[in-house]
Parts: C-alpha cells; sequence; structure tokens
C-alpha cells in the first residue's frame, strides 16, 4: 500500500485524526501539544499519528491536505486544518459542533 493510500485510510477508518509530531502523552512541538490539549478539551477520543516515526507519512500527509506544516486535523474523513485553525474554531465553538456525537 502506498502512503497516500495509507494516509487515506487512516483518516477514513478513525472519526477523528490528528497527524502530530510525537505522541499525545508527549507532543514533541507546542503546536502538536495544543491540538492535543484542545481535543482533550473537547472530550473526544481520537487517534494519533507521530509524523517523527515515519519520514514517508511526514512528507506524504503535507502533499495529502495540500498542507505544509504540522498538526494536520482530520475529523470524519475531511481535513479541518493546523493548530492555529484549529484554536480559532475552538475558540469559535465551530470545533465542538464538528465533534458532535464523537465526544466520549
Amino acid at each position: 500500500m502506498d502512503t497516500q493510500e495509507k494516509i487515506r485510510q487512516t483518516v477514513t477508518e478513525n472519526p477523528v485524526v490528528l497527524y502530530m509530531k510525537g505522541t499525545p502523552t508527549f507532543p514533541q512541538c507546542g503546536f502538536s501539544a495544543k491540538a492535543v490539549s484542545i481535543l482533550k478539551a473537547c472530550n473526544v477520543n481520537f487517534a494519533a499519528v507521530n509524523v517523527l516515526t515515519d519520514d514517508e507519512v511526514r512528507q506524504g500527509i503535507k502533499e495529502f491536505a495540500n498542507w505544509p506544516t504540522i498538526p494536520q486535523l482530520y475529523i470524519r474523513g475531511e481535513f479541518v486544518g493546523g493548530s492555529d485553525i484549529v484554536g480559532e474554531m475552538y475558540q469559535s465553538g465551530e470545533l465542538q459542533k464538528l465533534l458532535e456525537g464523537l465526544t466520549s
């Protein structure tokens, strides 16, 4: 399976996916840490993919969404945005609406 197909499968099989640097318990960049804390505040389960463990995924995810930075959040198979966008959506309540029905 090629990298793009692997990414597509991950974002379609999991309702909420965060491609990040590090893990939810040990984020390895401030932007990833911010995204994790927002998702935790929303009380939602999410799959996390550590891009630091796989260079192909690290590059491939940037091409997949045509988005140059990490973290990247996907909800119900759709690219939502990076750390700043997710933060703005959380502040406005828009993120919580997207996550309705997915909270744990």
